[in-house]
């Protein structure tokens, strides 16, 4: 078993690399079944989702050709199956991106459902609406999802709740759909827009990214025989900026989209960090102990809820009471429990916790819930007193790329071992 062990308090300092953006990542390399050629993505973060996704790429067909970490060239001009391996297709949530890529471009696929950490309920009733509206006959039975279509033929769907997933999957398979697809109350994170754009590059007409209505005119075919760079990670790049307010330090964050960062660039200045933004790179330092302050996570340009764990160690140590709504996955707090044993007061009820900031944070053995809960557990360690112990780390490795080296190199105490 690996568990990384952090010895603390640090205040970090120097400069650190944003990787590519997982979330994108995840849904770009599915997509590439849309193409009948090859087409090179680079930028990819080198994490063990990224090579799951490959993984099942070759599985189906696709030539998968790494030329460095972060660069690959998929050939998809030859898909042999339409079954994606189900104890692959399980490990991790996004690969239900299968479906969509694969009923677009083969009329059927057989995926399992999809795993990835547990968050609560995680439906895909919508994705399977837009699947259907668009002609598709799906069925769900025995942990299996199984979907066909002689045809697919563009129409408009209205998105129930704003879900990337499924906004993302309905863009997939209208791709190459009989005329045109509007999804209305789309969602709007940067990793669609960045989908859409790799779609687009590829010979795709996608219109509206970004914004609540998106417009997809079918085309007969993608040919791709281009290149395409990931966007940079806004979820990697605010946990860095969180750890550098938590741990009153003094980071400049380099690649990053800092139009992405504004959500949590808000409630860093609320919580009196302070912020330099040059535009593709952004410096996050902080003196003071953190302000308290209330946070409601929503889909974007809300607070993601992807680093509501990494603002709950900041609040954990902020100078008063602080109150985190969390209105996007109803187990998000779980982590609550292992800050509370690094001597946090927190009292989780619900979709709600009470953060009453402490004096410090002190070392312990910690377990990481799932991916964000990982991170902020890092964060955690770094700036607590003496040893903390992270294990379950094959969670943190699902999203984030050499994060042990990237905080050593700015002055953590931190190594990956093995018991």
């Amino acid at each position: 078993m690996e568990k990384l062990l952090i010895t603390g308090p640090t205040a970090l300092k120097g400069e650190v690399e944003i990787s590519g953006a997982k979330n994108a990542a995840v849904a770009i390399l599915p997509a590439a079944l849309l193409i009948d050629g090859t087409c090179t993505i680079t930028n990819l973060p080198n994490i063990s989702d990224v090579k799951l996704s490959c993984e099942i790429l070759e599985a189906l067909g696709a030539k998968i050709t790494w030329t460095d970490k972060n660069t690959v060239t998929i050939d998809s001009s030859n898909i042999t199956s339409t079954q994606a391996p189900l104890g692959l297709t399980s490990k991790f949530r996004a690969s239900y991106y299968i479906i969509g890529a694969m009923l677009s471009r083969m009329g059927s696929v057989q995926v399992a459902m999809p795993g990835g950490c547990q968050l609560g309920a995680r439906p895909i009733d919508q994705h399977i609406k837009g699947f259907e509206a668009l002609g598709a006959e799906v069925t769900v039975e025995k942990g299996h999802i199984n979907a066909t279509a002689n045809k697919l033929v563009g129409t408009s769907i209205y998105m129930d709740i704003v879900s990337v997933g499924a906004t993302i999957n309905v863009m997939l398979s209208a791709v190459l759909a009989e005329g045109t697809t509007v999804i209305d109350n789309a969602a709007k994170e940067p990793h669609i827009v960045d989908v859409a754009n790799f779609l687009n590059t590829m010979g795709a007409d996608i219109r509206g990214a970004g914004t609540d209505m998106i417009k997809i005119n079918g085309v007969p075919k993608l040919t791709g025989n281009a290149t395409y760079s990931v966007v940079p990670d806004q979820i990697e790049a605010g946990t860095f900026m969180l750890a550098a307010v938590a741990s009153r330090g003094d980071l400049l964050i380099k690649n990053c989209i800092t139009k992405h960062l504004e959500p949590i660039t808000r409630k860093i200045l609320e919580v009196g960090g302070q912020i330099e933004d040059f535009g593709d790179s952004i410096r996050v330092w902080n003196t003071e102990k953190p302000k308290p302050a209330t946070i409601k996570t929503l889909p974007y340009p809300g607070f993601p809820t992807d680093l509501q764990p990494q603002m709950g160690v900041v609040l954990s140590l902020a100078d008063g009471t602080s109150i985190i709504n969390e209105s996007i996955w109803d187990s998000r707090f779980q982590y609550t429990e292992e800050l509370n044993k690094m001597g946090a007061k927190i009292n989780a009820q619900g979709t709600r916790a009470y953060f009453e900031g402490v004096d410090h944070l002190e070392g312990a053995p910690v377990f990481s819930t799932d991916l964000r809960a990982g991170a902020a557990l890092i964060v955690a360690g770094v700036v607590a007193e003496g040893e903390t112990e992270v294990y379950n780390l094959e969670h943190i490795d699902r999203g984030y790329e050499n994060i042990e080296e990237k905080f050593r190199k700015i002055g953590a105490k931190i190594k990956r071992v093995t018991e």
